[in-house]
């Protein structure tokens, strides 16, 4: 009986994490998409902001004793620090560059590549109704990318590179957390600042930092605050996202995404 309450208390807070994620992704798209359309801040200025916000926010948590960090070597999560850099700026570039329509449904191929990579790399099974999903999903992405009339070639060059770096970060980040037996808040609180650092370094080659345009330029009150929030959102994404993948798999998360990409559709 009382391993029947365990488990149902498990499902419960898998639930709530996986709600609780939707939610904040949901925020996270259409506040990024009003951002770069009515405020034209630059996307990996944003994407940096977004860093250093999951940063002070994991630092708050931890000196609040809501984990404790453990010491990781750098050079174990550089590659994942790298992905996380490419994850997010090539997504928010598809996001930039295409109807929000076609961003999500373009990011379903997820799923399909994730399978690939872990049954390729990982030696990993999946059963032959997981399998059956990837047609209509692979065929669906094909058919929309083909008759879609505001097709944008740049655009979906974004989202094809968005898609196989987040199926890689996503599949690292499950297996990193295995490897060096941390969880979701201590491994983020280390890769963090090494992505912050690593978009510190790229912005200036990339993006104007001062004057109109930059990430230091004059910007009004309104655009400030809704690059701050935008940044607290993507920190309980990132957070929320981690978290998952920690508790269940990377193919539950893209799952998950499919059913947020559905209900936010335009």
């Amino acid at each position: 009986m009382a391993s029947l309450v365990d488990r149902m208390r498990g499902h419960g807070r898998i639930a709530a994490g996986l709600l609780f994620n939707l939610l904040v992704s949901i925020c996270i798209v259409f506040l990024n998409k009003w951002i770069y359309v009515h405020h034209g801040f630059p996307n990996m200025s944003l994407t940096l902001v977004h860093f250093v916000v999951t940063w002070l926010g994991l630092y708050i948590c931890q000196k609040l004793d809501i984990f404790a960090p453990k010491s990781l070597p750098p050079s174990r999560i550089f590659l994942l620090a790298l992905s996380f850099c490419g994850f997010v700026v090539f997504t928010n570039l598809s996001l930039q560059n295409n109807t929000i329509g076609t961003y999500q449904l373009a990011k379903a191929m997820t799923t399909p590549v994730i399978i690939a990579i872990q049954t390729f790399c990982y030696q990993k099974t999946f059963s032959t109704r997981i399998q059956l999903t990837l047609i209509p999903i692979t065929l669906g992405v094909i058919l929309n990318s083909y008759y879609d009339v505001k097709f944008n070639f740049l655009g979906m060059v974004f989202a094809a590179l968005g898609v196989l770096v987040t199926s890689l970060y996503q599949v690292w980040v499950g297996a990193k957390q295995h490897e060096l037996q941390v969880n979701s808040m201590q491994l983020l609180y280390y890769q963090a600042p090494m992505s912050s650092a690593m978009l510190l370094v790229a912005v200036p080659f990339f993006e104007p930092v001062f004057g109109e345009g930059g990430i230091f330029g004059p910007w009004s009150f309104s655009a400030l605050l809704m690059v701050l929030l935008s940044g607290v959102i993507a920190f309980m994404v990132n957070l929320s996202i981690y978290w998952i993948i920690g508790n269940t798999s990377p193919v539950t998360q893209v799952m998950k995404s499919l059913a947020r990409h559905h209900g936010s559709r335009l």
